[in-house]
């Protein structure tokens, strides 16, 4: 494996580490200035700008769109809204087609509130997403579905390990198309006993589409807003990209903290050179 010192380049910045607080294109010029190869932005800072001038500004800054964060959840209580979500990511494919997005992550959603019918809401996660992988394949923009920590089965996602969205994959792709895959993030799957299995088979498949970064807390304290920069929690990280990299990964390693309390309220120069800091020494 092939050490990331010196290598920023190989290295992004998901711009929610920086907690959303200037404007994207202020985001875009730090993350250049810093000596990061890749950005993945979010629908919130993208979503009523220009986004053509966004994606200019991006390539023009040598910037590669790592990822665009993220679906709507797709799981709804009625047909309309199901449908209503549906429409909402197929615009946001686009959006990511402009930006020439290395794929689209899928945080496919919970159970709507309401239900207690698990089953149902990842047969409409199904549903979506085969629905999706049409106008993925028309925009070129692949589908990476990421799976969550079980602890956002309920709200966020009832996709929870590495081997179940594989699974889903091969039920919507079984063609192995190149536009549906994985994000392997470390934050939601380190603690996963057949983590190494399921690498090694999303390698077999080509389906790793994106690996993200952060550390897990010993302490945690908010499982939403209190993740770790890296080396600061229990994740080997070194272990874990070395997994995703022999399966074949061959992409940018991608920083998503969420972090309001600490690393939110910091400086963003501080935390992009923190950040550029642990990535060359604990990644």
């Amino acid at each position: 494996m092939e050490t990331l010192q010196g290598k920023l380049e190989r290295c992004s910045i998901n711009t929610a580490t920086l907690g959303h607080r200037e404007p994207i294109q202020t985001t875009i010029e730090r993350i250049a200035k810093s000596g990061f190869g890749g950005i993945a932005p979010w629908r919130s800072e993208v979503e009523g700008q220009d986004v053509a001038a966004v994606g200019k500004q991006i390539r023009d800054a040598g910037l590669t769109v790592t990822g665009y964060c993220r679906s709507t959840y797709l799981p709804a209580l009625e047909l309309e809204a199901f449908r209503a979500n549906v429409e909402a990511n197929k615009r946001a494919l686009y959006d990511a087609a402009q930006l020439n997005a290395r794929c689209f992550v899928m945080v496919v959603g919970g159970i709507p509130e309401g239900s207690r019918d698990i089953g149902s809401a990842r047969g409409q996660v199904h549903d979506g997403v085969a629905e999706l992988l049409e106008v993925a394949r028309a925009v070129k923009v692949p589908l990476a579905l990421e799976p969550l920590h079980p602890v956002y089965a309920s709200n966020r996602s009832v996709l929870n390990t590495v081997a179940q969205s594989l699974e889903m994959c091969e039920l919507i792709d079984p063609s192995q198309s190149g536009y549906l895959g994985v994000a392997v993030d470390a934050y939601h799957c380190w603690w996963d006993p057949n983590l190494s299995a399921s690498i090694a088979d999303a390698g077999r498949s080509k389906r790793i589409l994106a690996y993200h970064v952060c550390d897990w807390l010993y302490d945690t304290q908010d499982v939403l807003l209190d993740r770790g920069m890296m080396g600061d929690g229990v994740v080997d990280l070194l272990s874990l990209r070395r997994a995703v990299e022999a399966a074949g990964f061959a992409g940018l390693v991608e920083v998503e903290i969420f972090s309001k309390e600490n690393w939110w309220k910091r400086d963003v120069e501080e935390v992009l050179s923190i950040c550029a800091e642990r990535l060359q020494r604990v990644c």
